[in-house]
């Protein structure tokens, strides 16, 4: 497959990929092909979680199991590259992780209820190894972070990313919704599978640096943390046995502390680095800083996510899902998010660049706090839909589309100054952490969702709406005020 890609370097007749190492083609259908099954499974997950020939769940229930499911993928992306850094080394741990998906995704596919959730466990932490190592070796290609090839190579990779996220609605998600949802879930399996093949296939064109196990665990630390494992895995087996033995078992058992887990660890973890003494008055100041945006990143994300759960929930109860009198999928509403990144980031980056030239490119914070006030006005939108179905009438599918835009918009305006401002807020001491971090502010987001969801908050009601939608406009507000005190927490960072 790769190959089929590559074209001749007209200074060394070498094969490269679009002039970059040859390497970054296997590495690019990997991730389309483990993004084609993620993102085929999601567009599925809360549909089938409501349908009655699924399993036929409330839309609170369907929404919670969804919020912690995303939480998890993101929860789990810190001990997945802490595999590829001390165990596995990055290739290996991408190779593993891609037969976990792919096994997953078949799990899935068996038409029972204990194993859809072990399917969605094997998912998640597939997902969460694969997701730190793989771009990680995309890093190994090019020659440090001075190689004027680099930043260009990432672009060509995360296309890959929303080429297969664009994709995978349309078909599994058609075949899912249409046919049979477990043959879904195994074209999911399929698309994992034929990525795992290719990278098998394309390794001989990596770095050998893939290879290499960056600090290896010592015997003692092996041994310490197989005993630290065991012992917690042993405390949640007797746990949950018991709770079934005894008959109090229920979803919630499971959920629940999921979610608060994924609230407690971001907390924890940010402290655990404020309170470190080695950093410096300046690294400090920067860690303060970085909370204001870490905050307001968890309240994005938990907007933002609402897309897959929320929205696509009520798009199937309450929307006219039809273009001039042709019905499509619900699910092909995930593929809209997709398209739009593909056809406007080039042109937010040109924006950035034209105002740049002129010195007149907003700063990290005005960009960020635009975001927040853009994703709130999403859900301010969403209000308008919400009356029309409480009125009796059906949605028309443009206002979802309209949603969906703005989020984009609003996603394209701060998740790449969110990962930028990152890197240059890390102390030195946490550089590979702190993207670990940044993805903890979707977990934090997503696991909100899934608390209120568990507590019974119906989060398609117009009240709930709008409070959302109000905190995200009040935090971009807030951030936009008081961007003279976060600008000098930040220091030199701009």
């Amino acid at each position: 497959m790769a190959s089929s890609l590559t074209k001749d370097s007209p200074s060394s007749g070498e094969k490269t990929f679009f002039g970059h190492p040859r390497g970054l083609a296997t590495l690019f259908m990997t991730e389309m092909w483990e993004r084609f099954s993620y993102y085929g499974m999601r567009a599925l997950l809360p549909l089938y979680l409501i349908a009655p020939g699924g399993l036929d769940m409330n839309a609170a229930t369907a929404t919670a199991i969804y919020s912690v499911y995303l939480s998890l993928v993101y929860l789990l992306a810190m001990p997945g590259g802490w595999f590829g850094d001390r165990v596995w080394g990055p290739r290996k741990t991408v190779a593993i992780a891609g037969g976990i998906i792919m096994l997953g995704h078949l799990t899935l596919a068996l038409p029972s209820e204990a194993t859809f959730f072990a399917g969605l466990g094997l998912v998640a932490i597939g997902s969460g190894l694969l997701k730190s190592n793989i771009s990680t070796m995309v890093g190994h290609l090019y020659d440090g972070p001075e190689d004027p090839r680099r930043d260009g190579g990432f672009t060509i990779f995360y296309m890959g990313i929303n080429m297969g996220a664009f994709a995978a609605p349309l078909v599994i998600g058609t075949v899912g919704e249409n046919v049979n949802w477990h043959l879904g879930f195994a074209l999911a399996a399929l698309g994992m599978g034929l990525g795992v093949v290719q990278f098998l296939i394309g390794t001989r064109h990596l770095n050998e640096r893939s290879l290499v196990v960056p600090k290896p665990l010592s015997k003692d630390e092996r041994a310490a943390t197989l005993r630290k494992s065991m012992i917690w895995l042993g405390v949640a087996a007797v746990f949950y046995i018991g709770t079934v033995v005894t008959g109090v078992y229920t979803l919630n058992w499971l959920l629940v502390p999921i979610t608060i887990a994924g609230l407690v660890i971001p907390v924890m973890v940010l402290t655990r680095i404020k309170r470190d003494k080695e950093l410096s008055a300046s690294e400090q100041s920067k860690v303060t800083g970085y909370i204001w945006f870490f905050v307001a990143a968890a309240i994005f994300w938990m907007i933002y996510d609402q897309g897959g759960s929320t929205l696509s929930i009520f798009a199937k109860s309450s929307a006219e899902n039809s273009v001039f009198g042709w019905d499509f999928p619900v699910s092909w509403y995930q593929s809209v998010n997709p398209v739009l990144i593909m056809a406007l980031a080039p042109v937010f980056a040109a924006f950035w660049l034209a105002l740049n030239r002129r010195g007149k490119e907003p700063s990290t914070i005005v960009k960020f706090s635009s975001g927040l006030v853009l994703v709130g006005a999403s859900f301010f939108v969403f209000l308008m839909p919400l009356t029309i179905a409480g009125d009796g009438h059906k949605a028309a599918a443009m206002w979802l589309v309209a949603i969906y835009f703005i989020q984009t918009v609003a996603e394209l305006t701060l998740s790449p100054v969110g990962l930028s401002v990152t890197t240059k807020m890390a102390p030195q001491k946490y550089a590979s952490q702190m993207m670990g971090v940044w993805f903890l502010a979707v977990t934090a987001g997503d696991c909100t969702t899934g608390l209120l969801s568990l507590a019974g908050v119906g989060l398609n009601g117009t009240g709930v709406v709008a409070m959302e939608a109000s905190l995200a406009v009040v935090a971009g507000i807030a951030i936009f005020l008081y961007r003279g005190k976060v600008k000098q927490l930040m220091g030199d960072v701009r």
